[in-house]
């Protein structure tokens, strides 16, 4: 109750969610002493793919017995799970005392809650000076609350697609401008490119990263991997191949996020990388809401002989990533969608080809989503489309055969609720 509190104070010290500068973040951290500038970060930018990225990297520097601070946005079950130090969540009491200091020391000034939050990361981890930090930019990156290191290990640029064109000017509403957003402003150290959805995607970042002094890494220029049979992949780059076991999440566009984590690893010479980290760290990877399947609990049992999945994946190239992997099970599926208002819902939809039914539902305490009735009417060109009051309604009005999987998608924020009804 106490944590619930005061997060509730700290959203309303800003009329806005989301107020593009990096002045009040700047001030805060002052104040703080800048803690920020103490810190060995690898810092990770994109549109898709930025947290399976950072959770992969995680577990392969655990095995090497390496000790990670994380900050990663949004939450899917609790705020915790964004404020990890010495490789374990922040309790509700420690949490509580952390937001408690920052509080005093902004005294009451206006302050987006993702600054303040950030500000709150960037002290806590400046107590753990030899921790490395695995941080997630959120909104683009110029003017994002993350983007006021002066140094870093590394920059990764994870997949960049369309989303968020709301934040941008009408007439740079555009995949170009995005790159720019997310991609001008990076640090001189090393930067690694995963694999992108096109050449012009990645011909754009080249370009606008070309004055940048990095060492820069390309996926299949600098490092690469390829599927194996009996259920291996082998990966390679400018210090050799590596033959590496299935990872335990699903999906190739998660073998891409791998392969980008152990290219970042193994191109930090500080931390030895040792084949043996990887191999056992990529079968241990804590991946929430992302192609996550629902073994037990409370929603599994409406489904007890059907797999069902949840992913939170709310863009057009995350609908497209998750479509590949759909396409590749010989099965019949069934989607529940919910989605936030400012999406492309039929962009989003769109990419899923093969589907035996799709049923809408709101998305639970999240005022800025769209109603999962409107939301159908949007979709009425999709065959046998249904609109349901509730999580359980849908999935038990869903006719299951054998064999038939569910998958319920389209929010980060319809994934926690489902978690947590679960």
């Amino acid at each position: 109750m106490k944590l619930q509190k005061i997060v509730s104070r700290l959203q309303k010290l800003h009329p806005k969610e989301i107020d593009l500068s990096l002045d009040r973040i700047k001030d805060l951290c002052r104040k703080l002493g800048n803690p920020q500038d103490n810190i060995k970060a690898i810092s990770v930018i994109g549109t898709n793919g930025k947290y399976s990225t950072i959770q992969a990297m995680f577990a392969i520097l655990k095995e090497a017995n390496i000790k990670c601070n994380i900050y990663t946005s949004p939450h899917i079950k609790s705020i915790n799970e964004r404020f990890v130090f010495n490789n374990q969540e922040l309790n509700d009491e420690k949490l509580v005392s952390l937001f408690e200091e920052i509080e005093n020391v902004n005294n009451n000034e206006p302050i987006t809650f993702f600054e303040i939050l950030t500000a709150a990361y960037f002290l806590k981890s400046s107590q753990y000076p030899d921790n490395i930090n695995l941080i997630e930019t959120g909104l683009f990156h110029r003017f994002d609350a993350t983007n006021i290191l002066k140094s870093n290990m590394a920059s990764i640029i994870t997949s960049i697609g369309i989303d968020h064109l709301d934040w941008l000017p009408e007439n740079e509403q555009n995949i170009e401008k995005i790159i720019y957003e997310k991609t001008s402003t990076l640090l001189n150290s090393n930067i690694i490119v995963a694999k992108q959805s096109n050449n012009k995607i990645t011909d754009c970042i080249k370009k606008t990263i070309s004055n940048n002094n990095s060492n820069k890494f390309f996926f299949n220029e600098n490092y690469s991997f390829i599927l194996k049979e009996n259920n291996f992949f082998y990966y390679e780059d400018q210090f050799g191949g590596i033959k590496l076991p299935m990872p335990n999440i699903k999906g190739q566009f998660q073998l891409e996020n791998i392969s980008t984590a152990i290219a970042t690893l193994r191109t930090l010479k500080d931390f030895n990388m040792k084949d043996d980290y990887i191999q056992k760290g990529i079968t241990k990877i804590n991946s929430i809401a992302r192609l996550q399947e629902i073994e037990s609990g409370k929603l599994k049992q409406l489904a007890k002989n059907n797999k069902l999945f949840v992913d939170g994946s709310h863009n057009p190239l995350g609908a497209k990533v998750l479509n590949e992997y759909l396409e590749s099970l010989n099965c019949n599926k069934h989607i529940i969608i919910g989605m936030m208002a400012n999406k492309d819902h039929n962009k989003y939809m769109g990419y899923f080809k093969d589907v035996s039914t799709i049923t809408t539902i709101d998305i639970p305490n999240q005022p800025n989503s769209i109603k999962g009735e409107e939301l159908k009417e949007k979709l009425k060109n999709f065959k046998n489309i249904d609109f349901k009051e509730s999580i359980e309604e849908a999935i038990k009005s869903i006719p299951l055969k054998e064999n038939d999987i569910i998958l319920i998608t389209g929010s980060l924020y319809l994934a926690g609720e489902v978690l947590n009804l679960n």
